[in-house]
């Protein structure tokens, strides 16, 4: 584990408690009471180490927990369509319905294997009736992960499929631990360094966490939105959601999820829900955009326009398509424009028409941008952009009242979900913000019901900013379900709260080093931007 103090930081206090709320670290800033965690039974050990690392930044390591002697590692085998599954031509998942699960465990016996058939059942949130997501088919108890694998590689020679997993990440109510948690707070009574949103040199490519952090001399930083990983949808390290850099919408939202609004000043952090509109005009005649800064017909994490396939819903981990669409690019792209066909309206800085290309895709002109046109709107854009004439692109942010948003230079957004806290009581929506996937519960069981390493971030009720990270997909530390985190968010104070990208993203660095332990076997995952604490400017 990389779990270590920041060298230049002065520590505050350490402090062991068991059971019961711990005492709090003596500081010339007293942090806001906070309870202890809500995570496994109420006599477990939590270690909290507080460090100031500049005027108003802290940072708190929260240790709960110890290794638990009844947690082992398993073999949770797919789950084929059977004779009695209800779809037997569904491909294999980690959940189906209790005949094929039956079914599937029968088999396995017989072929010698120790199979045990589990129901799963996930908990009631603000907007998903949880209960039953399904039955589950499991092989052996085992001692260690080799032990596990040796048993996966045994099932695979005997035309199964499977994975070793570790049963500290299902998310049981009675596991000792360990979890380790990092929580960096700015308070804006005493902090005077910059609090922003970074995508390092274009938005199109990916950086560490570490590299955006050096890059701008940061005191601290933590991973921060969702963002395109593979080129078959998009442009790696686009925002898959909302992105406000400096002020400008560099990236669309996904519907009306949700988004974490930040200040330079540190000030009026806060959650909220944006749509937006996008127009392009000419000569008294207008187009609307379908997006802004992403490859045309892909759209990440669905949520767009009407005509999307399979949804214009949000759809969290999937590339919806469209081949009918127009998208803007801004000079933050990157150094060329997607390729591909269709139609492109090369503009210079003063948004008049230097070239209209097909196909589409090159570089742009210094300080420039373009319109991209595929399918049937490659003829509209082609009648509206004349070379030498000019094409003015607006978009436009609304709020949930459907009023104007004007961020001003000094603000930025990063897109988030699902929601977590709001006004101060655990308020959890996966279903609006396209984290229940219809007919795939096994998607659900991964990503929201099971432990994950997580980022989270929101405002206490003293507006203070606090930037949460917890390390996951170890024995070391177990990480956080979905219902968990915004059960520690409340925990720690936060009157809103929202989750960031998270699993391999999971990153928190101070004074210039990573500090937690990211889940990717190669180390930490380069991502499409973070949140960065700089030092102060006085």
């Amino acid at each position: 584990m990389k779990k270590r103090l920041v060298g230049a930081a002065a520590v505050l206090g350490v402090l062991v408690t068991a059971g019961g709320p711990p005492a709090q670290a003596s500081s010339p800033a007293p942090e806001p009471a906070r309870q202890a965690l809500p995570l496994g039974p109420s006599d477990l050990t939590e270690t909290r180490t507080t460090t100031t690392l500049q005027p108003g930044v802290t940072l708190t390591r929260i240790v709960r927990g110890d290794a638990d002697p009844s947690l082992h590692w398993t073999v949770e085998v797919s789950i084929p369509g059977g004779d009695t599954s209800p779809d037997p031509d569904a491909p294999p998942t980690a959940l189906k319905d209790r005949a094929s699960a039956d079914e599937l465990a029968a088999k396995l016996r017989r072929d010698g294997f120790p199979a045990r058939v589990e129901q799963v059942t996930t908990e009631r949130t603000a907007d998903y009736a949880g209960g039953t997501l399904g039955w589950r088919v499991r092989i052996g108890t085992f001692t260690s992960q080799a032990a596990a694998t040796a048993e996966r590689t045994r099932l695979r020679a005997a035309g199964h499929t499977g994975s070793a997993v570790f049963t500290g990440w299902d998310g049981a109510a009675t596991d000792r631990g360990p979890w380790h948690i990092d929580v960096l707070t700015i308070d804006p009574r005493r902090f005077h360094g910059g609090l922003k949103a970074s995508y390092g040199p274009d938005l199109e490519n990916r950086e560490t966490t570490t590299a955006l952090s050096n890059a701008a001399g940061a005191t601290a930083a933590v991973n921060a939105g969702f963002f395109v990983l593979d080129p078959k949808a998009g442009a790696p390290g686009d925002p898959a959601g909302l992105g406000v850099y400096d002020g400008r919408l560099l990236s669309e939202p996904v519907g009306t999820r949700p988004s974490l609004v930040l200040h330079d000043n540190g000030r009026r952090t806060e959650i909220a829900r944006y749509t937006w509109r996008g127009r392009v005009t000419a000569h008294g005649t207008s187009l609307a955009l379908n997006g802004v800064n992403r490859v045309p017909g892909l759209i990440r994490n669905c949520g767009g326009s009407d005509g999307d396939l399979p949804t214009s819903l949000p759809l969290h981990d999937v590339t919806c398509t469209n081949a009918n669409e127009l998208v803007a690019f801004t000079p933050e792209f990157g150094s060329r424009t997607p390729s591909g066909e269709g139609v492109e309206a090369v503009l210079d800085a003063h948004d008049r028409v230097v070239e209209v290309r097909s196909p589409r895709g090159g570089p742009l002109p210094s300080g420039g941008g373009s319109v991209q046109a595929t399918g049937a709107r490659a003829a509209e854009l082609t009648a509206l952009a004349r070379p030498g004439g000019r094409l003015s692109v607006t978009t436009t942010l609304l709020d949930d009242r459907g009023h104007r948003v004007t961020p001003s230079p000094g603000t930025d957004i990063v897109n988030a979900g699902p929601e977590l806290v709001r006004d101060g009581r655990p308020h959890v929506t996966p279903a609006t913000d396209g984290m229940v996937h219809p007919g795939d519960p096994s998607w659900y069981y991964g990503w929201v019901h099971k432990r994950n390493p997580r980022t989270l971030a929101g405002v206490d009720a003293a507006g203070r900013t606090v930037l949460v990270t917890a390390d996951g997909r170890s024995t070391e530390a177990l990480g956080l379900s979905i219902p968990e985190s915004a059960r520690i968010a409340e925990a720690l104070g936060l009157r809103d709260a929202v989750n960031l990208d998270g699993g391999g993203s999971t990153t928190m660095v101070a004074d210039g080093a990573m500090i937690n332990d990211p889940s990717d076997a190669a180390g930490e995952r380069p991502v499409g931007d973070a949140v960065l604490i700089t030092p102060s400017r006085h």
